[in-house]
């Protein structure tokens, strides 16, 4: 089976929580997080790598919670649309563009294992714990991502208010 869905299908319900039936793992995660939230790297720069990550991972859950924190941070969202393409976008800080070469490629390490020239790069700009803490938000990311992914997370739909009145 190829795991697609036909377009005209909805979206596939959630198949169970994870914090109903693994609590203990579900804390286990959220300290991890807490450390990753304490670290000392900048909420939004953590945000933006959070946010490509989920791309990358087709989380829809994740995906919709980043760009919802990235706009209440303040972020255009002109900048929240480029980060998919953050390579070809002007709207984005070098060390921004290192964090987020960092991010896909620690995401996606079983296709390129994280290649010296990423870490040279990166290593301009995160260094001895700051290099770990953003190491660490990528693979606390990843793991939510798949927790979510797996589980098929509901995400939350806003309601658009009727003009008709």
């Amino acid at each position: 089976m190829s795991g697609l869905v036909h377009p005209e299908e909805d979206a596939p319900a959630q198949r169970f929580d994870f914090a109903a039936v693994a609590p203990a793992a579900l804390a286990a995660m959220e300290s991890l997080q807490r450390y990753v939230d304490a670290c000392g790297l900048d909420h939004t720069l953590l945000e933006l790598v959070k946010q490509r990550c989920s791309q990358l991972n087709g989380c829809a859950f994740c995906t919709d919670l980043h760009a919802r924190r990235l706009r209440q941070a303040g972020v255009s969202n002109q900048k929240i649309d480029a980060i998919a393409v953050w390579r070809e976008s002007p709207l984005f800080t070098r060390e921004e563009r290192a964090a987020l070469a960092w991010g896909e490629s620690v995401t996606l390490v079983s296709a390129d294992h994280v290649p010296d020239e990423v870490y040279h790069w990166v290593s301009r700009y995160f260094s001895g714990k700051a290099l770990a803490d953003l190491t660490l938000a990528v693979v606390a990311i990843n793991g939510w991502n798949r927790l979510s992914v797996c589980a098929r997370r509901d995400t939350p739909v806003e309601r658009r208010q009727s003009s008709a009145g």
